[in-house]
């Protein structure tokens, strides 16, 4: 069942209570993976394994399920191209969170780009423990997205 969220802003990004950040140099230049991230929702699914379905919704929302079933309506509070990619989540059936939101900061690096991804999030006392527990694993799922997303837009 779904259950509604705290509406949070931008600003929450940077004073959550549980801040997951992870940062990976990926060779695509900024405006290309900003493009992958804000504008093909759907081809999510094609570089974040984790990522089943991903469609946009009316209004500038998005509408994510993940494998194992956790379900995400969001907002996009920010899209800078080709800096910045924000969304908070407005719903979800994940148990114990009370505010998420995400950012997808975009720094050039030489030729490419450093993706910066912040996972911010509020909820009970179990819910932050599971996220203390869960971050090599949210570690390591960045990681490989980001290395496939790469990989897929040098194909472009």
């Amino acid at each position: 069942m779904a259950r509604r969220l705290r509406p949070v802003g931008v600003d929450f990004v940077g004073a959550a209570p549980v801040r997951l950040v992870f940062a990976r140099n990926v060779s695509a230049p900024p405006e290309q993976v900003f493009r992958a991230l804000a504008e093909d929702v759907p081809g999510w699914t094609e570089w974040f394994s984790a990522v089943t379905s991903a469609r946009t919704t009316d209004g500038g929302g998005r509408e994510i399920r993940l494998r194992g079933g956790t379900r995400f309506a969001e907002t996009v509070l920010v899209a800078k191209a080709p800096e910045v990619y924000t969304y908070r989540v407005d719903t979800t059936n994940a148990p114990g969170a009370r505010a998420l939101a995400e950012e997808w900061r975009l720094v050039p690096h030489g030729a490419g780009t450093q993706v910066r991804w912040t996972f911010a999030a509020d909820g009970t006392a179990p819910f932050r423990f599971v996220l203390g527990l869960a971050r090599p694993g949210l570690k390591r799922a960045f990681r490989d997205a980001v290395a496939s997303l790469d990989r897929r837009l040098s194909r472009r």
